[in-house]
Order: C-alpha cells, then sequence, then structure tokens
C-alpha cells in the first residue's frame, strides 16, 4: 500500500478499494496492513472492521492457520467493550464462528478434541446471545462427517432444525444436504436437492461452483450428460485460479479425466499450477491433489506418461513423474487427517475416486476437442514420409521415374515420392543410381528443391518459394535441362510477385508489377526451344496465371480480355496434346476470370462444363477444387442449398486424397457460410472449428486462430456464452498466443469476442478488466484508431455499468480522440448516450450534469454525421439522442424537459406504416411519453389521448403486438 491511511476516512476508502479486489495474496498483504493502520486510531470501530476484512482475505485466499487468529482478536474486542459492536458488526461475528470451524477442520495439526471444544464454546456463546442452534448443528454434522462417523443422527439434528438469520446460506445448505444423500449413493435424490442450486435460483459466494464440482458425475451416471457438459463449463470458471476453490477445481480435471478429455484436463491444470504452491489448506491440497492424480493416472494408463504436465515451480514434470509426487503427498495428507481424527476416511475416500473407470468414452466438452496425441510434443525423428512408404515404388530408380511421372501428371501423389527421395537422398550413405532415365544427380536434387519450392508457395511463403524456385532452376541449368530451368524461373518470377508490398504499394503497383512478370515468362517461353508439351503448357499457364492474378488485383475490364486470350490458348495447345490436367486448369482459370468480372452466369455455364469433363475424363484430384469453386459460385448467386451440396461433395471427395492435396479449411470455411444463409448455425459451428483444425495441423496458426475466432464469435451470437469463453480461454493459452508470438492484431480480437463473452455471462468485473486492458494497448495503434475508438467506447460502457464514471468518463474521451481520426459516428453516439442513461439511473439529480454533458457530446456526434451524410443502420441519431435525453431527464425527476424530447423523438420517427420496421421503437416512445405525461406530471386526461391515438394508428397499420404495452398503461392510468 503506497500511503498509509492517516483518518479513519481514508482507512475505511481503502478497506472499500481493497474490497473490490479478488482474492489473493495481493488483497490478503493489503488487509495485513490496514489492521496494522487501524491500530493507531483510539477508535476500536476502524480496528474492528479491518480485523474483519483480514479475516475474510484469510478465509478466501486459502489461509486457514491465520483466520482463528484474527477471529479471536475480534472476540476479545468483543468481550471487553461489547457496544462497540452495533447489530451488523455482532451478526458478522457470530457468523464468522462457522468460519473459525471450518478453518480447524482443515488442519491436521489441530486435535479433534480442539475441534470439539470450539463446537462447545459456539453453542455456549449462540446460547447466552440467546441466538438459534441450527446454525451449531450444521457445524457438528459437518464435522461428522469429516471425521468420518455415522452422520446419521448429527444430519437429523440439523437438517429437522428451522433455520436462523446465522444459518448458512440456502445454496450452502442445499449443497450440504446434497451431499448427504450423494454419500448414501443416492445420485437422483442429490441430484434433486441440488437442483435449485443447480438451475441457478440459489446462490452465494462459492455457490453453485461448489455444487456443480460435485454434481459433475452424478449427472453422468444418471445420464444427463448434456447438464454434465454445461456445468463443467460455468463451473469452472467460477472456481479456476482461485486458492480458497481447489478442491473444486480437482473435481473439474477428474471430471475431464473419467469424460475422454485428458487433454482439456491437462489444459485446465497448466492455467492452475499456481494452487500447488498457493494453497495453504491441507485439506484444500488433499482434495485438489487427488483430482490432480484422478487425471494423471488417466494420461499414464492411455500411454502418455511422458507429456508434460504442470506441477509444482521449480522443475518441469512430466505426466507419470507429477503423478508420484502428487500421490506421495496426497496419500501423507490423508494419513495425517486419519490419524488426527481417529478414522481411515480420507484413506477410504480417496481408493473409489482413484479406482473409478471412465464413465463415458468421449464427451465434447468444448468447440476445441482435442486428444492426448494432439497435445503430445512432435517426435524428434525426421520420418515425414513414412506414412506414404508404402504407396510408392522401393526400387530407386522405379521411385525417382515414378515421381517425375507423378508431377507431370499434377498428380497429388507425387508428394509423397518426392518426399521419400527427400529422406534417401539426405542419407549419408545415399549413391544415385546410373541410367539415362533417371538423370544425373544434380537433376534430383533440382526436382526436390522444385518441389520444396511449391510447399512454400501454397503456405504463402512467397519469397521462399522464389529463392528455391531460382535455385532450382541453377541445378537444372547444370542437369542440361533448359525447359525445366525456364519453367522454375517463371515460377519464381511469380512467387516474387507474390510477396505482400512493404509500405503503401498500391494496387496498381502491383498490377504493373504483374505485367512486366507477364512479359518475363513469355520471354522465357519464347526464348527456350525444344520445350517437352507438359514443359509448355505449364508456362502457358503461368502465363495465363500472373494475367489472372492482375484482374484479381486491379478488376478493371480492360484486363479481362488479355487473360481470356492466354485462357484460351492454353485450352487449345493442352487439348491438342492431350494434357488432361491444363485442360481442367484452363477452365477453372476461365470460370474464375467471368466470376472476377462479375459474370457469375457464365462462371457456373463454364464450370459445369468443366465438372461434366472432369467426371468423364479426370483428373478426379481436379474435382474436390472445382466443386469449392462451383460452391462458391453458388453462394454469390444466393443458392446456399445448391452451395451446400457442392461443398459437401467436395469434402466428400477430397478424403480420397493426401490431406495437403485439396483446400479442405477453404471447404469448410464455405460450408459454414451456407449452413449460416441456410438457418443451420450449429452445423456452420462444425465446419468453422474443422477448418481450423485442418490450419493448424498445416501450421497455418494464424489462419487457425482466425477460424477459432470466428467460432467462438458464432457460439457467443448463438447465445452459447459458455462455449465460446471456454474455447477462446484454450487458444489465448497456447505457449506462442502468450508469449506474445501470434499476430497482436488477431490476438487482440480473440480478447476481445472473450471480454464481451465474459459481459454477455455477466462477469461484468473481469469483462471490465479486459476492456481496460484492451483499451490501453489499442491506444498505440497509430495504423488503426477505428478500431481503438470501438474498443474505448465499449470499454466506457462497462464502467459506466460498473458505476465508475470518471474512469468511463476518460475512456469515452479516448473514444473521442480516436473518431476524431477514424469516424465512428453510430457506435460513439451509442456509447455516450448509454453512459448518460446509466450515469442518470444510477446517481440520478446528482448525475444530471454529466450524464447531459455525455448527451451533449453525442448531439455533436449526430452532427458531425449530418454533415458527413452518414446514415445510421437503425434508428438516426438525433432521433436516438432525442429519445435518450428523454429518458435521462426523466431519470432525475425533469419532467417536461423529458416530455418535450420525447415528443421531438417522436415527430423524427415519424408515425409508422404498414410496412415500416420502426413501429415498436415508436410505441416504446409514446409509451415513455404517456408515463411522464400521464403520471409523474399527473395530466393523465392528455396522455390516455395520446395512448389511444398511438393504439388505433398501431392497430390500424397491423402492428397491434406493439400496441399491447400502450393498451396496458392506458387501463392503467383509467384505473388510478
Amino acid at each position: 500500500m503506497p500511503i498509509t491511511p492517516q483518518t479513519t476516512d481514508e482507512l475505511y476508502q481503502a478497506l472499500q478499494e481493497n474490497d473490490r479486489r479478488p482474492y489473493g495474496r495481493t488483497r490478503t498483504v493489503t488487509a495485513e496492513e490496514l489492521a496494522d493502520a487501524a491500530e493507531q486510531f483510539a477508535e476500536p470501530v476502524p480496528l474492528v472492521h479491518a480485523l474483519l476484512e483480514l479475516q475474510e482475505a484469510y478465509t478466501y485466499g486459502s489461509e486457514p492457520r491465520k483466520s482463528p487468529v484474527v477471529f479471536a482478536r475480534l472476540l476479545t474486542l468483543f468481550d471487553e467493550q461489547p457496544d462497540v459492536f452495533d447489530d451488523r458488526l455482532r451478526h458478522l461475528l457470530f457468523w464468522r464462528f462457522k468460519w473459525v470451524g471450518h478453518a480447524l477442520r482443515q488442519l491436521p495439526e489441530i486435535p479433534l478434541a480442539s475441534l470439539r471444544q470450539w463446537l462447545t464454546e459456539m453453542r455456549d456463546r449462540y446460547e447466552k446471545a440467546d441466538l438459534g442452534l441450527q446454525p451449531y448443528y450444521g457445524q457438528a454434522y459437518q464435522l461428522a462427517a469429516h471425521v468420518g462417523e455415522d452422520t446419521t443422527l448429527a444430519y437429523e439434528l440439523w437438517a429437522s432444525r428451522t433455520r436462523t438469520r446465522l444459518s448458512d446460506c440456502e445454496a450452502c445448505e442445499i449443497c450440504e444436504r446434497a451431499l448427504y444423500h450423494l454419500a448414501a449413493g443416492d445420485d437422483e435424490r442429490a441430484l434433486h436437492t441440488w437442483e435449485p442450486v443447480l438451475a441457478g435460483k440459489e446462490s452465494c459466494q462459492e455457490e453453485p461452483a461448489r455444487s456443480v464440482s460435485y454434481a459433475l458425475l452424478p449427472l453422468l451416471r444418471t445420464g444427463r450428460t448434456d447438464q454434465a457438459r454445461e456445468l463443467h463449463l460455468t463451473g469452472y470458471r467460477g472456481c479456476r485460479r482461485n486458492p480458497s476453490m481447489s478442491q473444486e477445481v480437482g473435481r473439474h480435471l477428474e471430471f475431464c479425466a473419467l469424460t475422454g478429455n485428458e487433454a482439456r484436463g491437462l489444459e485446465l491444470l497448466a492455467e492452475n499450477r499456481t494452487l500447488f504452491d498457493e494453497v495453504d489448506s491441507p485439506l484444500d491440497q488433499l482434495g485438489f491433489l487427488t483430482g490432480v492424480e484422478v487425471l494423471l493416472q488417466r494420461v499414464e494408463l492411455l500411454g502418455h506418461g511422458e507429456l508434460p504436465a504442470a506441477g509444482y515451480a521449480g522443475r518441469t514434470w512430466t505426466a507419470t513423474e507429477l503423478r508420484a509426487e502428487v500421490r506421495g503427498r496426497a496419500d501423507d495428507l490423508a494419513a495425517r487427517f486419519d490419524a488426527r481424527n481417529g478414522t481411515t476416511a480420507h484413506t477410504d475416500r480417496r481408493g473409489p475416486r482413484l479406482g473409478r473407470p471412465p464413465l463415458l468414452d468421449a464427451l465434447e466438452l468444448t468447440l476445441r476437442a482435442r486428444s492426448l496425441d494432439d497435445v503430445a510434443p512432435p517426435a524428434p525423428v525426421p520420418a515425414p514420409a513414412a506414412p506414404t512408404v508404402a504407396a510408392v515404388p522401393d526400387s530407386l530408380p522405379e521411385l525417382i521415374v515414378h515421381a517425375r511421372t507423378l508431377e507431370e501428371q499434377g498428380h497429388p501423389d507425387a508428394q509423397a515420392g518426392w518426399a521419400r527421395l527427400r529422406t534417401l537422398v539426405a542419407a549419408r550413405d545415399y549413391t544415385h543410381p546410373d541410367g539415362a532415365a533417371v538423370g544425373p544427380l544434380v537433376q534430383l536434387r533440382a526436382d526436390l528443391l522444385n518441389d520444396e519450392a511449391s510447399r512454400a508457395g501454397e503456405k504463402d511463403d512467397y519469397a521462399v518459394s522464389a529463392d528455391l524456385h531460382e535455385e532450382a532452376a541453377a541445378l537444372y541449368d547444370d542437369a542440361g535441362l533448359p525447359g525445366h530451368a525456364a519453367l522454375a524461373r517463371a515460377c519464381a518470377l511469380l512467387a516474387t510477385a507474390e510477396i505482400p508490398a512493404e509500405g503503401t504499394a498500391g494496387a496498381e503497383a502491383k498490377a504493373a508489377e504483374l505485367t512486366a512478370v507477364h512479359a518475363s515468362i513469355v520471354r522465357l517461353h519464347e526464348e527456350t526451344p525444344g520445350l517437352a508439351p507438359y514443359l509448355e503448357a505449364r508456362l502457358l499457364r503461368l502465363r495465363a496465371t500472373a494475367l489472372a492474378l492482375r484482374l484479381q488485383t486491379s478488376p478493371g475490364e480492360e484486363h479481362v480480355a488479355p487473360v481470356l486470350a492466354e485462357v484460351d490458348q492454353l485450352h487449345a495447345f493442352a487439348s491438342r496434346h492431350d494434357i488432361a490436367g491444363q485442360i481442367s486448369g484452363a477452365q477453372l482459370l476461365r470460370t474464375s476470370t467471368y466470376a472476377i468480372s462479375g459474370d457469375l452466369p457464365a462462371a457456373v455455364t463454364e464450370i459445369d462444363a468443366l465438372l461434366d469433363r472432369l467426371k468423364t475424363h479426370g483428373p478426379a484430384w481436379h474435382l474436390p477444387r472445382t466443386l469449392g469453386l462451383r460452391g462458391r459460385l453458388q453462394l454469390g448467386l444466393r443458392d446456399a442449398q445448391a452451395a451446400h451440396a457442392d461443398l459437401s461433395e467436395g469434402l466428400r471427395l477430397a478424403a480420397d486424397w493426401p490431406a495437403d492435396a485439396i483446400d479442405t479449411s477453404r471447404l469448410h470455411g464455405d460450408l459454414a457460410e451456407a449452413c449460416m444463409r441456410l438457418g443451420r448455425p450449429d452445423e456452420a459451428l462444425r465446419h468453422l472449428t474443422r477448418a481450423a483444425e485442418v490450419d493448424l495441423r498445416r501450421g497455418n496458426r494464424t489462419d487457425a486462430f482466425c477460424a477459432y475466432g470466428n467460432a467462438a464469435q458464432l457460439s457467443l451470437d448463438l447465445g452459447r456464452v459458455e462455449d465460446c469463453i471456454a474455447l477462446l480461454d484454450s487458444l489465448l493459452a497456447e505457449p506462442d498466443v502468450a508469449a506474445g508470438e501470434l499476430d497482436d492484431r488477431v490476438a487482440a480480437q480473440l480478447r476481445l469476442t472473450r471480454a464481451r463473452a465474459l459481459h454477455e455471462g455477466e462477469d461484468l468485473k473481469a469483462a471490465t478488466a479486459e476492456f481496460v486492458a484492451l483499451a490501453a494497448e489499442s491506444a498505440g495503434w497509430d495504423d488503426d484508431p477505428g478500431s481503438h475508438a470501438m474498443i474505448a467506447a465499449e470499454t466506457a460502457v462497462l464502467l459506466g455499468e460498473s458505476g465508475e464514471f470518471g474512469p468511463a468518463r476518460e475512456a469515452a474521451d479516448q473514444a473521442l480522440a480516436a473518431h476524431a481520426r477514424a469516424p465512428r459516428y453510430e457506435q460513439l453516439s451509442n456509447c455516450l448516450r448509454e453512459l448518460a442513461r446509466l450515469q442518470a439511473q444510477q446517481q440520478g439529480p446528482d448525475g444530471l450534469a454529466e450524464a447531459l454533458a455525455f448527451l451533449t457530446d453525442a448531439g455533436r456526434i449526430a452532427e458531425e454525421a449530418r454533415t458527413a451524410e452518414y446514415e445510421a443502420h437503425g434508428r438516426s441519431l438525433d432521433t436516438a439522442l432525442a429519445y435518450e435525453r428523454g429518458r435521462v431527464n426523466a431519470y432525475v425527476g425533469e419532467y417536461e424537459e423529458a416530455l418535450a424530447a420525447l415528443e421531438k423523438a417522436l415527430s423524427l420517427l415519424g408515425e409508422p406504416g404498414p410496412e415500416d420496421d420502426h413501429a415498436g421503437e415508436w410505441a416504446e416512445c409514446v409509451r415513455l411519453a404517456g408515463a411522464v405525461e400521464g403520471i409523474y406530471l399527473e395530466r393523465p386526461a392528455p396522455a390516455l389521448t395520446r395512448l389511444d391515438t398511438a393504439v388505433s394508428r398501431l392497430t390500424a397499420s397491423g402492428h397491434t403486438e406493439e400496441s399491447e404495452s400502450l393498451s396496458a398503461l392506458a387501463a392503467q392510468l383509467r384505473d388510478e
């Protein structure tokens, strides 16, 4: 704490600020310092408040050894100066007798006799204070359950008594009753008892997260798998990284282990690695470590004991090593508790948990389902060709000829041959075979470089691709193969043109570069005699591709004809020499040229002809890509059903070819779009995640994270908030993301979606913290002030929702400054109006001046928008501003101003007609005006006239549903 409080007011303010912090070391240390500071004041009341805060920090920060010590001081103060404790402080004091009982149970070094003595002290104190004993019997039952005694009588003595003001909250008592039935083996009765908590009807600081963690396995055993999945997501988020809920984290790890989600369990373990060192409660440690052991045991049984696992600080652990360490510590803790309690209860309870078989083979818990194989580090041995060895000839000369033959055809299986040859040539004992059919070693090395260059180009690594093609060209020259060298140089030229330009090079410069590349390839073609037909066809294809890329870069009408001319030349040459792959290539280029030029019907006609040809003459491996293109064309023609059929068939056929031969990620992405247009969002979600998985397998991590980000946004749009958060938590925990190696804007978008999901999930504190951090980071995005304006605006609104209007004003000012550089009229207007509403609603007349200041800023934004001829997506900014001005003034009791503003909003909206979509807004504005006029200004007659007239107009124009609220208000006014 930087400044010690000098007055009691400063102390109370510091206590309030500390109360807003999450439980943990920072809050606990601050509470300790504030308790020390409170000693300086002559008044005992500030000290009582400081000690209460300190005990709370110890209790929820998992430091049970210190909590009873602080309570002893409070009890002494109460005994010495009972008048210091008003009703509220007295209530808190007697409530916390239970906290001490809980703390003592967690410490095996505390003798059982001392625990029973504390219960006697609690009973005596409650009786002396004339307080009901139900809380005492609750503690007695919990001690019996902890020790492992017969709990039947203890349960009845507690559960049959009437609750008092000092009883545990309803949610906590429900959990204890459910656990009693669970211990008796009655899953159904336990779940029935838990129902109010699991449904969110009863809650407290630790509930429903505590109950959820216990209910997961009973839910699975009774077949409620969907509910178990949903509660795992919500419940885990409620306890993760929380030292006082480490046992709950352990049960979530156990749940993962028993549902085929061992990889997710390791992920959650890594997220909670600090609990190994931060949990000071031996009982919480025992529960956490047992859950960890269940998970690691399962990982080891599945043959993945060498996987890395997050464990105690100071060293790295494998799953096997950490399991041995955890087992030793947990066994010791259980033995210590049993020795203290004089039973074997804690050792006995570990046995069934560790011996329980999986309850499900596989339960898809998150949108990013992964197996232990997926998280295993890549094998260090360089054997990329191992899976394909059986598909290629064993004889080395045959293998070389076979690979070249497939390469000439453009066959996707060529890659397997090159991969095998690359491994063989790299061996120290490699001897190149003789023979004219095989050619010299330098030719083979050039072939391998060429293949490597093609793979780099497919991954958009164009600079590497260009360099490798040039290197291959030089080797082909050495081998006396000028045709191959010319083709390699042409590929290098095209790859170089594809390298993204640095700085501000525009489309015009790119088009000029591609024009030059085309001319260079034409020269290479014309200056290279004796070209084999397949090499000449490829050069013709590259010529056409260069012009097609130019058209794509600069889609002018003047660029269409040159592409079609080159395509016609390629098609004629390939047809004359019966080169099926290049005939297909020519038709694909012609199709895409029509599409880029906007002639989609011609494109469809062309691609239909190509599909007919492919089905008859091949090559078959072109079918998935062709169907994918036709699917995209159908999307452009707004025929989502036809697009879905083509894309699905393309995916089906792609399975017949090597994984890297077809861009299945693109097919999945396009299918997701088709599914959304067909109103099938769940299917779209599956395709987005599969697209991401394909990109991850291919090493395209940025593309994968973008696809996963789209899936997260879609899941949020579908209301699947916890799915969204769980997916993003998983992505953001990836080592390269955590280390800042992912593109910062992609990472920021993932965090932004997560922050919005937290807000949607009503975790306002976490959402606000993330937005504040993002706003601070985005302030440095000089190249993208518009995004900063948007993030700062959303941050301001969340701060306003939390009642922090000073920081909200600062964030709004940041948004306004960024808006001046990159206008975001609607977003800023929405933000400022919402801040005005929040401040007026929360602060009433005291917040009017600041609320009106926000509205003044919104008015300036609306004026700027009018000047810029900006059209809002919904109602106009002026209309929205007038309506909000009406609401703000109504909140603070300025009813005449409110009514005038609402009437202005109504005039701007205009009366709705039969086809108007703003009938709902108009009706709500009328309703609010009627309420202000009829109720608050006490002028019911004109208000009723307003409402009745509006109801008639809405009904006449067919908006009967919108008129219902007006009719209800009119009836209320008549009754009054």
